[in-house]
């Protein structure tokens, strides 16, 4: 049986703000996107300190890097005022956009 992937109010390259958990009130941009875990990693949030052993090129050592956060945990910006938005879908012109409950304003 093939498990779908749920539809995101979050995608790759937008602006979010941690709404709760320890990084609470923090922004970032959305690096990476994992839908069938309902995760994503934003820049700059969530910041684990990862072991790694030295192979070829790479020195080894404790390296940091952002681990991913659940997206119920995170409320996409809207880009008129900069303030959480919740996510609304319309048809514009036979294809289904995201828009700005706040604002009204359709996000890329």
């Amino acid at each position: 049986m093939k498990r779908f992937a749920p539809k995101l109010h979050i995608k790759k390259g937008d602006r979010v703000r941690v709404m709760a958990g320890t990084n609470k009130g923090r922004e970032g941009e959305v690096l990476e996107v994992f839908p069938k875990k309902q995760r994503a990693i934003v820049d700059g949030v969530n910041i684990v300190k990862k072991h790694r052993k030295p192979m070829g090129d790479n020195p080894g050592g404790i390296v940091e890097m952002p681990a991913p956060i659940h997206i119920s945990n995170l409320m996409l910006l809207d880009p008129k005022t900069g303030e959480p938005t919740r996510i609304g879908r319309k048809e514009v012109d036979g294809k289904l956009v995201r828009y700005s409950k706040k604002s009204g304003e359709i996000i890329k």
